[in-house]
């Protein structure tokens, strides 16, 4: 047995990030397709998460990060009520190089084989004409364009909801929910990113942004000149005066080399799986910086999708996305009566919503 199989195994059978009830390992040698689809729980329903589309190093790494993916879907859709379970696909390769129609629609034909038991959506790298596409294969697909049933762009709500949970870490922290006279540093100003820069300046925030694709920050730049350009991620959470950091690029943005020189006292942000690993979370609040759960904030873009198979309401969407401020308000009462950091005070909301299920 080989060393990547070891990992996997003992990641999916053995570790406590396990649990997993499904994964599914995909290939069409005809379209190139290669992907992993995890389901991690259908406790509360059939498992919902999107599809990312991601030039991976290694296949170890891209059924490594479905796992982390879908099992951190089952924690959001748990605080966002959702009748959802957690579930995460991701398709090997560059999707600037080799994606396709044919792939695509070889990947909607996969996704059908598991008859409803999971639920795909867009994600880094797939985007609304994309589901447009799978969903000609498989009609368990959301976030498609309205011309085709859908509710379109899901990063919109998304947005939202980062800035309630920054509304609810605001008054937490300092007794008013409000980001006005606040510096808040934002990674990553792609499809959410964007979205939020608008909603702080709106809210009178000082805004600092950067991002691999200079394109993206010229987006924000042009429209904003107001706001400021930092270097690099390091720059940025190293700016002097930062209160908020928000991470809205990929995961793994807090680790043992940025908690230490990280300036902000609030981090809250749209990127999924922000803690590098367990333990950063106990390193953030010894120094004493308040962590939003990741999945609890960004949790929008799913309510939306979720609400798009029911026949989609934008502003019935609005109004749960807006109860991402009194969740994340509640995490933070919850792990300060039990001395816990934030991060564990979720998982423990959710998990107990998903035990009580699995007992009903």
């Amino acid at each position: 047995m080989t060393d990547v199989t070891d990992g996997v195994l003992h990641t999916l059978f053995r570790s406590e990030q396990g649990g997993h009830e499904q994964v599914v390992l995909c290939q069409d040698r005809a379209s190139g397709l290669k992907a992993v689809i995890a389901i991690h729980s259908t406790a509360l329903g059939p498992a919902l998460g999107g599809t990312r589309f991601y030039p991976y190093a290694s296949e170890e790494e891209a059924v490594l990060d479905a796992l982390n993916l879908s099992r951190g879907m089952s924690y959001k859709n748990a605080l966002a009520g959702l009748e959802h379970g957690g579930g995460k696909a991701v398709i090997i390769g560059d999707p600037e190089l080799v994606k396709t129609e044919e792939l695509l629609l070889a990947y909607g034909r996969m996704v059908a084989s598991l008859g409803g038991r999971y639920v795909t959506a867009c994600d880094v790298g797939t985007y609304v004409a994309d589901m447009d596409v799978v969903a000609r294969e498989c009609r368990w697909t959301t976030g498609r364009s309205p011309e085709h049933g859908g509710a379109g762009d899901s990063s919109v709500l998304t947005a939202f909801g980062v800035f309630q949970g920054m509304r609810a870490s605001a008054q937490h922290l300092w007794g008013d929910p409000t980001l006005r006279g606040r510096t808040v540093g934002v990674a990553g100003v792609g499809k959410v990113g964007h979205h939020l820069v608008e909603h702080l300046v709106g809210d009178g925030a000082e805004v600092v942004v950067t991002d691999v694709r200079e394109e993206s920050v010229r987006r924000v730049t042009d429209r904003f000149p107001q706001v400021r350009v930092a270097a690099d991620t390091d720059a940025l959470i190293r700016t002097e005066g930062l209160d908020v950091y928000a991470p809205c690029a990929l995961g793994g943005a807090l680790d043992d080399d940025t908690v230490p020189v990280l300036t902000a006292k609030v981090v809250c942000g749209a990127a999924n799986n922000q803690l590098a690993h367990p333990g950063v979370e106990k390193d953030l609040a010894e120094r004493g910086i308040l962590y939003a759960p990741d999945y609890v904030v960004n949790a929008g873009g799913v309510i939306q999708v979720a609400d798009e198979l029911h026949g989609f309401d934008f502003d019935r969407c609005k109004a749960k996305a807006t109860k991402i401020f009194d969740t994340t308000l509640a995490i933070f009462a919850r792990a300060k009566e039990d001395g816990i950091p934030p991060a564990a005070a979720a998982d423990r909301i959710a998990e107990q919503r998903m035990a009580d299920a699995r007992r009903g």
